[in-house]
């Protein structure tokens, strides 16, 4: 018989289909080898065809030339000229679509990606990553900041060269106002952060734990949406992704990078998405939300009975996904520090 498990951070109901469950091992996919080139002419994001994008919002140093480079997005969803105006039009509204679109050049090399870089890499992209969420929320205009990756042509991703992107919006959206609202009443009932709850008795549990250091762990959620999915969560409480410090710059960037080889290695490169989950600018002190990085590789199609209900379908065991990831043997070059999980 399915169970049906409860997320108890998002209230959301997710069915594991355990009489069709299918083994970690399933999900390897035989995904074609194609050549990828250290540089290309073509590509806007690589180093000499800077003109290729509008001036840089921030680049940082690498051994020769940027390392990470954040530019406008050419095909912006947001414009940043304007202000917030709301209309009226009979019964509806609408407002004008100010805001904040940037990309996030992970690297200079077009045929790597985060699973691969050197720890010192992926530590400079998260320095990218609060570097900018900090800058950007001096903006009045902005009310919410979203950070996130798509990795492969399932997940969204039109450029192969490895790149994040960010978004603020004029207002904060009514998903974001959701969990808020879900945090804050489990705060109110138990004088608790929810999600500090949760790292609690994962790290207590074990059996769903991917990675676990000093500052941050990782673990297959009790209810996962999906195969393979993991959240990463600071071990401090913060509400805002814009407070981590330096050492946990460090920390995350090993977390980040430990995870993705996992699934790199241990699933032939999957499509995935991640993106961090912050509170509204404004909310950045609230003792009831915890920022986190959710992670969701691309391995089940959403079909009509998701579409109809918001029930996601996970023909996996999460405590499974978390045993396979953790025995994934990983190249020297891409172990980490983690604590025996």
């Amino acid at each position: 018989m399915s169970e049906l498990r409860q997320n108890i951070a998002t209230k959301e109901w997710y069915v594991l289909a355990t009489e069709r469950a299918k083994r970690p091992e399933d999900f390897v996919a035989a995904k074609p080898k194609r050549e990828k080139v250290a540089k290309s002419d073509k590509c806007p994001f690589c180093p000499g065809n800077e003109a290729m994008t509008p001036p840089a919002t921030l680049e940082l140093p690498g051994a020769s030339g940027w390392q990470v480079r954040a530019v406008p997005n050419k095909f912006s969803a947001f414009s940043p000229v304007g202000s917030r105006e709301r209309h009226a039009k009979g019964i509806y509204r609408s407002m004008s679509g100010v805001g904040i679109h940037e990309v996030i050049i992970e690297t200079p090399r077009h045929d790597l990606t985060i699973a691969l870089l050197p720890v010192s890499d992926v530590e400079t992209v998260v320095e990218a990553y609060r570097s900018r969420y900090l800058q950007v929320s001096q903006d009045p205009r902005v009310e919410h900041i979203i950070l996130f990756k798509n990795h492969g042509e399932s997940a969204g991703c039109s450029l192969e060269h490895p790149h994040s992107q960010l978004i603020a919006t004029p207002l904060v959206p009514t998903h974001i106002r959701y969990r808020l609202e879900e945090a804050r009443h489990f705060h109110d009932d138990t004088g608790q952060c929810v999600f500090c709850v949760m790292v609690k008795e994962e790290r207590k549990a074990r059996e769903r734990m991917v990675y676990e250091d000093d500052l941050f762990v990782a673990f297959a959620p009790y209810a996962s949406g999906g195969p393979f999915e993991v959240w990463i969560l600071p071990k401090r409480h913060q509400a805002s992704f814009g407070d981590i410090s330096d050492e946990e710059v460090e920390s995350l960037a090993l977390t980040l990078k430990d995870v993705l080889a996992r699934m790199y290695h241990g699933l032939s490169d999957p499509d995935f998405n991640y993106v961090i989950r912050s509170v509204p600018k404004d909310e950045r002190h609230v003792k009831c939300f915890h920022w986190y990085i959710k992670l969701m590789p691309k391995l089940a199609r959403v079909a009509g009975f998701e579409l109809g209900t918001g029930m996601f379908v996970n023909v996996t065991l999460p405590e499974a996904n978390a045993k396979f990831l953790r025995e994934v043997k990983l190249p020297s070059q891409a172990t980490t520090t983690a604590l025996p999980c």
